[in-house]
């Protein structure tokens, strides 16, 4: 019986990306990486949980933050490359600068504008000496 893990192209450090999409709104919140375990433990746990390169471990969305995302639903693009995650985003904020989401800045005559603003300020976030990826 062939294991569903076993259909993902993964890179050559055994990462595939995994873009995190909120599952009302469809807008784009973040990217990070998981591994096999990650992907795995994603599905088992019903949360997104990912791969932290800074850190070299598992990285449980929320750990620190309390901004754990809820899994509604996977998908594997054609390629069998790139994972999507429908998440409902707990606190409404994805991204470690205190913003709704990681993408924030649009291009705007040929420089990179921020246009959303910060929720919560994220030394309130986090505790000192937190990494992110």
């Amino acid at each position: 019986m062939k294991n569903w893990l076993d259909e993902i192209k993964w890179d050559a450090d055994g990462l595939v990306p995994a873009i995190a999409q909120d599952h009302k709104t469809g807008r784009v919140l973040m990217m990070a990486w998981m591994n096999r375990e990650a992907l795995q433990l994603t599905a088992a746990e019903n949360r997104a949980i990912y791969w932290s390169r800074s850190r070299g471990k598992l990285w449980r969305k929320g750990e620190e933050s309390g901004h754990v995302q809820i899994l509604h639903e996977m998908r594997l693009d054609c390629d069998a490359d790139v994972i999507i995650l429908m998440v409902e985003q707990i606190g409404d904020i994805a991204c470690h600068t205190g913003r709704q989401s990681c993408f924030y800045r649009v291009f705007e005559n040929g420089d990179w504008k921020t246009v959303d603003p910060v929720l919560k300020d994220p030394h309130a976030i986090y505790c000192a000496g937190h990494t992110h990826d």
